[in-house]
């Protein structure tokens, strides 16, 4: 017969500000996917004028259920 043990695992733990820097960092890149997916709509795009984002992103836009038009 085999014996099984039982392993004991520690926590991670992380200090208040690792963990509000990386709450911020993920914040922000979760708001810039959203941008781009969801908001960016040539004219009214932080980039000028140019809709490529806008094109790469169009049917993503669509599937995800985000009206473009």
């Amino acid at each position: 017969m085999s014996s099984t043990t039982a392993r004991l695992t520690t926590p991670v733990v992380i200090s208040l500000p690792r963990a509000a820097a990386q709450l911020a960092l993920f914040a922000f890149l979760a708001l810039a996917v959203y941008y781009f997916v969801g908001v960016d709509q040539g004219m009214t795009s932080v980039f000028g004028n140019n809709t490529d984002i806008h094109e790469f992103m169009h049917d993503a836009r669509h599937f995800l259920g985000f009206p473009c038009h």
